[in-house]
């Protein structure tokens, strides 16, 4: 499997067949391959900022940066000091909805998020997960990955044949992760989130099986050719004065890794087929999973009038990237 270090389009040119993918665009097509169609064919977003991902993008950063200093050997209150004044600095913009957001928008505030790294930081400030020194001497942060896979569309040569010649594109599964720690002298993939919700065993348990986590475990044991056990799962949760943090753990054997993989081909394949077609059918078992979906009220009027209501209701803005370099 060789790394593929240059950025550009994820899809085989002149086409809308993906051949690079992260965790975020094989869960839009897991979970429904019409919500896959508006965000990755044709890249509708909301209007405005969202503030879940402005709040999570900062957070990790946030986080980021501490784990870089601590691991060049500052202090914990000097690593801190610097982490928050780079974290205001950046943030002196931010500023959630008011009167017409939902409850877990209007949670997270600057001021929720200062204190929710601050909080954080100062729980694990001993805290027994190391952060792995890579062989180049520098600290396994923030790490992108993008790995070939053995197989590729099979539409990519298609006029030739099957995939099968040195012309051929193989998938490419890329990403990138926070954190790769010691932790029991095993070496694991470490996961910060944020939630408005309160991280029960319920909502650790959604992590397995999960989407994401086998990916990062894949990712990590490849590009780090160590046995990577799973990920740890700090999981943040924000609320109206407080925050709270609970960490969990999910992990993932050999063969679970043989068949999450087995599975993309399965996977890959109807993609390939729903381009072909140029049709992606709704799963409308979905529609009212996670909150509720996004694009929910569009599928729900005519198909001749979707498009009108996509227009007044989102925007085309940059598509989602799996091959951009953070």
């Amino acid at each position: 499997m060789d790394a593929m270090t240059k950025e550009h389009s994820p899809f085989i040119e002149g086409t809308n067949i993906q051949y690079a993918w992260d965790s975020t665009s094989i869960g839009y097509l897991k979970t429904c391959p019409r919500l896959y169609q508006y965000i990755m064919i044709e890249g509708w977003t909301g209007r405005g900022e969202s503030i879940h991902l402005r709040f999570g993008i900062e957070y990790h950063k946030a986080l980021e940066d501490y784990d870089r200093s601590r691991a060049t050997g500052n202090e914990h209150e000097d690593a801190l000091r610097n982490t928050v004044r780079e974290l205001l600095i950046r943030t002196a913009d931010y500023k959630p909805p008011d009167d017409d957001g939902t409850r877990g928008e209007k949670l997270k505030t600057r001021e929720a998020l200062v204190r929710t790294v601050v909080w954080y930081l100062d729980q694990f400030k001993d805290d027994a997960a190391k952060t792995v020194i890579l062989s180049d001497g520098k600290p396994a942060v923030e790490l992108s990955f993008q790995f070939d896979l053995d197989w590729g569309p099979r539409s990519a040569t298609y006029k030739e044949g099957k995939f099968n010649t040195p012309a051929g594109q193989p998938y490419i599964l890329c990403g990138h992760l926070d954190r790769v720690v010691e932790y029991m002298d095993s070496l694991y993939v470490m996961d910060r989130k944020t939630t408005t919700t309160t991280p029960s065993a319920y909502y650790f348990n959604s992590f397995e099986p999960n989407n994401q986590m086998s990916l990062y475990t894949l990712a990590s044991q490849i590009i780090l050719e160590s046995p990577v056990k799973g990920v740890i799962i700090d999981a943040a949760q924000v609320l109206t004065d407080s925050s709270r943090f609970v960490r969990g753990f999910t992990q993932r054997t050999s063969e679970q890794l043989e068949e999450f993989t087995r599975d993309l081909e399965y996977w890959f394949n109807l993609a390939e087929s729903y381009a072909e077609a140029n049709y992606w059918p709704m799963n409308d078992t979905a529609c009212d999973k996670y909150g509720g979906c996004r694009f929910r009220d569009i599928c729900s009027k005519s198909p001749h009038v979707r498009e009108q209501f996509l227009k007044s209701s989102f925007v085309k803005g940059e598509k989602w990237n799996p091959l951009k370099v953070r």
